[in-house]
């Protein structure tokens, strides 16, 4: 199959970068972690926005968590889970 000449191809523009900005931790307190690193499953309104809209626990890079608060968080979810507080799948 012969190419295609250059002239007739449409332009493809790419999208201009987005200056990346360090995301806050949600866990944090004041800037800094607590300790012990502990997420309470009874916090509900902080677990509803790690979670999206199936129930799913939203990654890290897109939380912005870090390793140890992101373990805590799943830790967290899980009970609130089997606790009933949240659900094991959305709406």
């Amino acid at each position: 199959m012969p190419r295609r000449p250059q002239a007739n191809r449409p332009s493809r523009r790419r999208a201009k970068a987005k200056p990346l900005t360090k995301k806050k931790d949600p866990i944090f307190f004041e800037g800094q972690r607590p300790r012990p690193m502990y997420v309470d499953y009874k916090d509900i309104d902080l677990l509803k926005k790690l979670t999206n809209r199936q129930g799913k626990i939203i990654a890290r890079r897109k939380s912005g968590c870090t390793a140890v608060s992101q373990h805590a968080v799943t830790q967290a979810v899980k009970r609130a889970r089997f606790m009933a507080l949240l659900p094991y799948v959305g709406e």
